[in-house]
């Protein structure tokens, strides 16, 4: 079964095909899980003369009832001309006391203080949040003599599933692999998971965190376009975005006139958009970060006399200034948020901080067009799940260092169980899954934390190690942050490169002592070319083997190609090298392979490069060399990421690609 079958199989009715969505929305603001509600009445199964029916119903309901605000006067005059309506709008309610009702506040329609029943209030208490909820409400009109407001509602369901079932879902886990449920749950936010690397789908996934945990403090900062505020936006109704510059501690969480309680007490996520630094010099609310800091510590916050408690994520999402080489050498990964929230006090109590800088900027060729979740049907399910804690996973299997401080475990554990809740229900991982997601959850903290060593000093008196040990093996891992690995690679290059200018003018040889080691490359990781991995380890040698089963199409051909290149420069002009490829092919493949390794053949006979080729169905990856050095290669040459667009600089330079995560092992024979 392939992993539509399977998902179609599953999950009938409860998923829908994301191509469809954007079909639908057009240029309507609705929220995109307004129309998987909509779509998932209509179009939740895979028959496309359903699907075509299904697309024009939804249509027709986007069309007669949802409310335009420039079409606001018309639906008014088809609410008082039928005497009862049904309209799709977002709706917000508070108390008027003097008259001692609920009043209703319509987000297009353009009314206010519309009478509101206390039933329909008490059974949709979110009402009362501040955010709006969007709604399917039936409008009446009186006509009657006399009375001040002539609009009424008879009834109204907030547009999001009535409840769900977690045992079939957990089960149902069970009928996927990781990857294929990885792929799944990309599919559900909108995003085609085969141009996405695993690390890429850590990162995206871990937006959910905050849906799935409660009171998880999670900052991304990066470009725009990358879709950081989409998902706190548009795909749960338990979570509400807000401008980062249209905050307030009445709006966030009480304000004191009439005690109303702000957005934490009414939403799951409370995310805020736009976290930069305000044009004009616009002072941030200082009491509002010592409350917020309250709160993101304690699941607490005091105004005038009373202690509120609430479970709200907060969430932080904004644009950087700089690229990261810059911040790393000159400020720090907080610099472009507003400035009253530097201090080490609040930004000790984030869990995590994505960087969101390696997520790509979104275009349309990235968007699945695949079947995954209808999002409300999954927000449900992560709501759910907020009830559990599945950071306990982690005691009999992995040991924190003991230098950590309490919050930097709470935030590496709360992270762990966010992901393995989203990646892992039924609470099956194995060791190595384990240690997956602990190293992504682990850098996400760390990140914080060498920030922390930046801005505030104090932090530097209690030093710790962001190091673990396996329980079975007793081996120790001591994860790195991805950009300072690229940022002091980058260095290293610019040095080796410079200290050979150096040595071809004062022609003052080096030594470099070789060891067998392992050398494992992340997801994302630059800085690496074939000179640097394989360079010193085939100085000397002039024969070399090299066996990569797949080497067949173009962008494989042009591996071997700067392979053979870089063997070109690594040994003296004098001397030859007897290059043998060893791959394996099927029959479609093999004209076009056996063409371009005669072009190939031709061409680097100029570098001194003497190739033959033969096909072998073997699927070990490695190079052999009569140096008496053999590197094995997890993924072969294939280290790196396609680039994308017709100008890219890592085109013409290889340590500016982004590479796959795979180990490269070297061998003393």
């Amino acid at each position: 079964m392939t992993l539509k079958e399977k998902i179609i199989h599953h999950f009938e009715g409860k998923v829908v095909r994301k191509d469809l969505t954007a079909l639908v929305k057009g240029s309507n603001p609705v929220p995109v899980y307004v129309l998987e509600y909509l779509l998932g009445q209509y179009c939740a199964i895979d028959d496309e003369t359903v699907i075509q029916a299904g697309i024009e119903k939804v249509r027709n309901v986007i069309r007669d009832n949802y409310v335009h605000r420039s079409d606001s006067e018309i639906v008014k005059n088809k609410i008082r001309s039928t005497g009862s309506y049904k309209i799709i709008d977002k709706i917000n309610v508070s108390l008027n006391d003097r008259a001692n009702i609920y009043e209703a506040e319509f987000a297009n329609m353009g009314l206010t203080k519309v009478p509101i029943s206390d039933a329909i209030v008490d059974a949709n208490k979110k009402l009362l949040s501040g955010g709006g909820v969007w709604s399917i409400i039936e409008m009446g009109y009186s006509h009657e003599d006399g009375i001040a407001v002539r609009w009424v509602i008879t009834d109204l369901k907030p547009i999001q599933v009535s409840n769900v079932d977690m045992e079939e879902y957990i089960e149902l886990r069970k009928e996927f692999t990781s990857d294929e449920w990885i792929d799944l749950l990309m599919h559900s936010i909108g995003l085609n998971p085969e141009y996405f690397s695993k690390r890429d789908k850590f990162i995206q996934l871990s937006r959910l965190i905050p849906h799935v945990e409660n009171n998880y403090n999670f900052i991304e900062l990066g470009p725009k376009g990358t879709g950081k505020s989409h998902i706190f936006s548009e795909l749960s109704p338990h979570g509400v975005l807000v401008s980062g510059g249209d905050v307030s501690k009445a709006r966030l969480f009480v304000n004191n006139t009439g005690n109303k309680i702000g957005l934490v007490g009414y939403w799951d996520v409370v995310a805020l958009d736009e976290f930069e630094q305000e044009q004009g010099g616009k002072k941030t609310d200082g009491d509002l970060v010592k409350i917020m800091q309250n709160f993101m510590a304690n699941q607490s916050f005091n105004r005038g006399k009373e202690t509120y408690q609430a479970t709200a994520s907060m969430a932080f999402v904004g644009n950087t200034k700089h690229n990261v080489p810059y911040m790393l050498k000159n400020s720090h990964l907080f610099e472009s948020i507003p400035e009253g929230y530097i201090k080490g006090a609040f930004l000790d109590r984030i869990h995590m901080y994505i960087p969101g800088w390696e997520v790509r900027i979104l275009k349309s060729s990235v968007f699945s067009k695949e079947y995954g979740f209808i999002v409300d049907y999954l927000a449900e399910l992560l709501r759910e799940l907020r009830k559990s804690d599945f950071s306990p996973i982690l005691d009999s299997k992995i040991s924190l260092d003991g230098s950590l401080t309490s919050r930097d475990r709470v935030a590496i554990r709360k992270s762990f169980s966010g992901m393995v809740k989203l990646i892992y229900p039924h609470q099956e991982l194995s060791e190595n899954e384990i240690i997956e997601l602990l190293d992504f959850c682990i850098e996400g903290r760390k990140r914080v934390k060498d920030q922390l060593y930046i801005i505030d000093e104090t932090f530097k008196s209690e030093p710790v190690e962001f190091k673990y040990r396996v329980l079975s093996s007793g081996q120790e891992f001591s994860p790195e942050t991805l950009e300072k690995q690229n940022y002091f690679a980058a260095i290293e290059a610019k040095t080796e490169s410079e200290t050979e200018e150096d040595e071809t003018q004062q022609t003052v040889p080096t030594s470099f002592e070789l060891k067998p080691h392992q050398f494992i490359l992340k997801d994302n990781q630059t800085g690496i070319s074939y000179k640097k991995l394989f360079g010193n380890y085939l100085k000397g040698a002039t024969r070399i083997s090299l066996q990569d089963p797949y080497i067949r199409m173009p962008y494989q051909f042009k591996n071997l190609l700067e392979f053979c290149v870089m063997l070109g420069n690594n040994k003296d002009p004098e001397t030859e090298i007897n290059l043998e490829v060893i791959t394996w092919n099927t029959e479609e493949f093999m004209p076009d392979t056996i063409s371009f390794f005669e072009e190939l053949q031709a061409n680097v006979l100029d570098l001194g490069i003497n190739l033959v080729y033969q096909f072998e169905n073997n699927h070990d990856r490695f190079i052999d060399a009569n140096n008496g050095w053999k590197i094995t290669l997890g993924r072969g040459l294939d280290i790196f990421e396609k680039t994308e667009g017709r100008f890219n600089v890592a085109d013409m330079d290889q340590s500016r690609r982004k590479c796959k995560a795979c180990e490269i092992t070297y061998l003393k024979k």
